[in-house]
């Protein structure tokens, strides 16, 4: 049978006669030569398979004609990017690093078939990656390896601020049926031809640091290449999107063209992505798949962490109008889900590492004020919160502007909103947050200097 996740229902012609194959004849399956394509819902896909019969081996053409998606984990995963007959198995995006901390970092990337993977990490300590055999991280859970196109590997047991280098693998799974379980070939990124991919963990003990900040590219790579290309990688220890880096979500391959396969080429293998969901990234039908790619730590798309002097909150707006408007289709409970960030909140900020941190931060893409709904609700939801807690300053994009908000209305802290087409930099420097924003051409439009140096 075909096993997998989803699947959709076909008709299939066979030879006139045939059909004591479906109820259990002596006609059966032989092999398939390949796993199948995403099926194009505009067209027939033409498949090939060869089948069996008193023990002569023939091939049969027939014809997969996309009717319904249903889910089933009895068949064989429908995996992208993967026309029957083409394309061997490959590493089709990333990898890219997530959620890197002082002990651990997750790696993602992706195939164009479903199979196994792991990391291999060695230290920098000037040996070849290949000098002796490397402990091996695999991507599983609850004691079984995954078998999907998306991997997503945990790599723990790290110490604070140490470069180590990495090399991911996936071994196709051609087949996998009861205890058995048939594989295909192996991939791997290059170690050889080029250096291995590195990065280095946080540490809370480091005496400055600096990140950049994007937010509401739509998928404008040719922005987001020349914003990019303004930052000094050698100083810059992360890098945040701040929400809306596309319009609404159809595809993995929307994902990738849009914006993720830039930053993979220019940064994300080697230095970390931290994102804070915007409401474009909760439309689409493929919104829903948002936390495959870029998981949250803890199960949650919102979450808090250290680097040097600064600790950061970060936080998913949500989308700006009420749940029970008519452009949300009856699927939105972003309320309920404002009210857990929260409660997340009031436990978070009790953390030593965010007490003890001399700069505090919160990253979130809507900026909190009364003119919509969905700013309001942050307003009422998060701003008590954040007084409380003394954060120095909240980063927003969302209105496609720079501007600066000083405390006031109920608000103690300043707020930056960052613009469609500007990148926001910021650093610690002697006991002061010195932070600009500047145009694709390096001028600085805004800036702020927060000072804790007494």
């Amino acid at each position: 049978m075909i096993r997998g996740s989803k699947i959709h229902i076909i008709f299939l012609f066979l030879p006139s006669g045939k059909e004591k194959y479906w109820t259990g004849g002596n006609f059966m399956v032989f092999k398939i030569i390949r796993k199948l394509g995403t099926l194009n819902m505009s067209k027939p896909l033409t498949c090939f398979i060869q089948m069996k019969k008193n023990n002569i081996i023939f091939s049969i053409y027939f014809l997969l004609i996309p009717v319904l998606q249903i889910t089933a984990r009895d068949y064989l995963t429908v995996t992208p990017d993967r026309p029957l007959g083409q394309q061997p198995f490959m590493i089709t995006h990333g990898p890219y690093l997530q959620h890197l901390g002082e002990t651990g970092v997750t790696i993602i990337w992706t195939t164009n078939g479903s199979g196994v993977s792991w990391v291999e990490l060695a230290p920098d300590d000037g040996t070849h990656f290949y000098h002796s055999e490397r402990p091996r991280y695999h991507a599983a859970s609850h004691g079984l390896k995954n078998v999907s196109a998306v991997h997503r590997v945990r790599v723990g047991g790290l110490k604070p601020g140490t470069r180590y280098r990495y090399r991911v693998y996936s071994t196709e799974v051609v087949n996998y049926s009861g205890m058995k379980v048939e594989y295909g070939n192996t991939v791997a990124s290059n170690v050889y031809r080029q250096l291995p991919l590195t990065f280095i963990t946080n540490d809370h003990s480091k005496e400055e640091s600096a990140f950049v900040m994007l937010s509401d590219i739509h998928g404008n790579n040719e922005i987001m290449r020349q914003l990019l290309g303004l930052v000094d990688w050698d100083n810059t220890d992360m890098v945040f999107f701040n929400g809306d880096m596309y319009g609404h979500l159809e595809s993995q391959q929307q994902l990738f063209d849009d914006f993720m396969d830039t930053a993979v080429k220019i940064f994300a293998g080697e230095i970390p992505l931290y994102y804070a969901r915007g409401n474009h990234e909760a439309r689409g039908v493929y919104a829903h798949n948002f936390s495959d790619y870029f998981p949250g730590p803890e199960g949650h798309l919102y979450y808090m962490f250290r680097q040097g002097p600064v600790s950061y909150l970060v936080f998913d707006s949500g989308e700006d109008k009420p749940d029970s408007d008519i452009e949300y289709h009856g699927i939105a409970v972003f309320d309920d889900y404002m009210e857990q960030q929260a409660e997340w909140l009031r436990n978070v900020i009790n953390d030593e590492a965010f007490i003890s941190s001399d700069f505090k931060i919160a990253v979130i893409h809507i900026p909190p004020n009364h003119s919509w709904y969905g700013a309001g609700r942050i307003y009422e939801n998060l701003v008590p919160v954040l007084n409380e807690s003394g954060i120095d300053l909240m980063l927003c994009g969302h209105r496609h502007r720079v501007f600066v908000h000083e405390p006031g209305g109920g608000i103690d802290f300043p707020i930056v909103e960052n613009g469609h087409n500007t990148l926001l930099h910021a650093e610690t420097k002697g006991g002061r947050l010195i932070l600009k924003i500047v145009d694709i051409e390096g001028g600085v439009v805004e800036s702020l200097v927060i000072d804790r140096s007494d």
